[in-house]
């Protein structure tokens, strides 16, 4: 049995755009979640001994008869379940009650009025604000269930079983605009399921040690370094599962931000007292992406050379044959190659669905399964410098996927010089650590301008930021204008090739937080 798993959630995803943050929030409690899909046996369910189901929200109706399959036999096991919006549909109609398709349904904030506070609702607010997205609704309550909390449309909010350890909601107490929601999810996990908090950084690197240990024996381990979090915390966490038997190796693939490839070695080198041997494999990348202008056909070329530029590389050590990477979860997610079958394609990580199918190694990646707010305390944990934990996040086709269209060495110079403009400025007006991400992002568009009374005729750049909790979603930064005045002023006097600077103000969703 995996002690650090035990006593945890099984999360069974409906398809719900807010069924992550379900998976943070209970992580945010030091418990255990993972998410499985519908249709998932109940051996697969309770192979971790948890002590809780969580049924997700979904954008179908219980109504409809082409909805996807559900193994009803979840419903019948002997622990506490709560279901979330569409999870309370689904459990009002599997105990005989009525759901409502044909009204309407409640969308943003509400107001509820809650009836019994024993237990879901302890120490919540008698009445109370919360997040509402459904176009269903419950028209009664089951036989020996009892009415919760009612909102201010007359709407059935919550109900419960306490008999059968059974309650739900037809609100998102997982979403932050619904008040008491902390709360009602701490009274499920801990006074209604009994959950272990066993889910800490620092059990999560014992396990990942022993785990690595027991799979690697005396080989040796090849990981790919970058100067990111992900990558450095995958160093730390290795070398102490290995020591010596770890090679740390930085692919420069010419797509670094300036000077980083430089700073890196010598940053990971102090930091973790680690060799970084520094490999140039950038004209190879140049060559590859070379008339590439599609965003997805970039990134699978760059994972791919990646994979093939560790090959060549191990070749000048004996018989390696493992590979580390710092792959994320929501890097799974967003590729569509996890287990959750409700899980659509983004984009392709070039870690993650870029990777060759016929690779030389075998993979480890120790992060897998935790989101980046997780990756830092683990970092932190694991004793990294602060500046290093709390650096931004930056993708590992790096600037090929910040420069829309086809790759080239000027127009990488032009988005190195002045990304670097960008990020410096947000260090210089104290801004740096109040953003999620920050970026410059080069377009292929030209623009008239004039400058020294002539006619210009140069590049566009876009300045990105964005504020998140997980990558997942995520709000554009409200910069100040001194600051982005700044930072116009000092990319067109300084850098060659651009006129125009504006600033993206779109969230995820509907964009992404890349534009690429």
């Amino acid at each position: 049995m995996n002690n650090i798993r035990r006593g945890g959630v099984v999360i069974i995803d409906f398809g719900s755009q807010y069924t992550k943050l379900i998976a943070r929030r209970i992580r945010e409690n030091m418990v255990f979640s993972e998410i499985l899909s519908p249709e998932s046996a109940i051996d697969t369910i309770m192979k971790n001994s948890p002590a809780a189901i969580i049924l997700s929200g979904g954008p179908n109706s219980v109504n409809d008869n082409s909805k996807a399959n559900f193994n009803e036999a979840i419903l019948r096991i002997d622990i506490p379940i709560l279901g979330i919006c569409y999870g309370l549909q689904l459990i009002v109609k599997n105990h005989g009650g009525n759901i409502d398709s044909q009204g309407s349904g409640e969308y943003g904030l509400a107001t509820i009025d809650i009836k019994n506070k024993d237990t879901l609702f302890n120490g919540c607010h008698n009445s109370t604000k919360v997040w509402m997205s459904h176009g269903d609704k419950a028209l009664d309550i089951p036989q020996e269930w009892e009415l919760l909390a009612v909102s201010s449309n007359g709407v059935i909010a919550a109900i419960g079983n306490k008999n059968q350890n059974r309650f739900a909601t037809q609100f998102h107490p997982e979403v932050s605009h619904t008040q008491n929601g902390g709360i009602i999810i701490h009274n499920f996990l801990f006074k209604i399921a009994r959950c272990l908090p066993n889910w800490t950084p620092k059990n999560f690197i014992n396990e990942k040690i022993k785990a690595v240990k027991k799979l690697v024996g005396d080989n040796k381990v090849l990981v790919g370094v970058s100067g990111g979090v992900d990558s450095s915390v995958v160093a730390a966490l290795i070398k102490k599962a290995v020591g010596n038997n770890m090679i740390a190796v930085l692919i420069d693939h010419g797509l670094m931000r300036k000077d980083e490839a430089r700073e890196c070695r010598s940053f990971l080198r102090e930091g973790l007292s680690l060799k970084i041997n520094l490999y140039d494999e950038s004209d190879v990348f140049f060559s590859k992406l070379k008339g590439v202008k599609d965003p997805e056909k970039k990134r699978k070329i760059i994972g791919k050379q990646f994979i093939k530029s560790f090959e060549q590389v191990s070749k000048k050590y004996n018989s390696i044959q493992f590979l580390a990477q710092g792959t994320l979860y929501p890097d799974v997610i967003e590729s569509g190659v996890s287990d959750i079958k409700t899980a659509k394609v983004i984009k392709s990580h070039h870690n993650v669905g870029g990777l060759p199918k016929n690779m030389k190694f075998k993979l480890i990646e120790p992060l897998r399964e935790l989101f980046k707010d997780e990756v830092r305390n683990v970092g932190l944990e694991l004793n990294l410098n602060k500046l290093l934990v709390g650096r931004h996040p930056f993708p590992g086709p790096g600037l090929g996927v910040r420069i829309i269209g086809e790759v080239t060495s000027e127009r990488v110079r032009i988005l190195q010089n002045s990304d670097k403009i960008y990020i410096d400025i947000l260090y210089e007006d104290g801004l740096y650590d109040n953003i999620w991400q920050a970026f410059a992002i080069l377009v292929p568009i030209k623009t008239v301008g004039v400058m020294g009374d002539k006619r210009t005729y140069e590049h566009l750049v876009a300045l990105r930021a964005v504020t998140s909790e997980d990558g997942m979603t995520a709000d554009w930064f409200k910069m100040p204008i001194k600051t982005l005045q700044k930072v116009s002023s000092r990319i067109i006097n300084n850098v060659k090739g651009v006129n125009r600077v504006v600033y993206d103000i779109t969230s995820k969703p509907p964009g992404t937080i890349e534009w690429e």
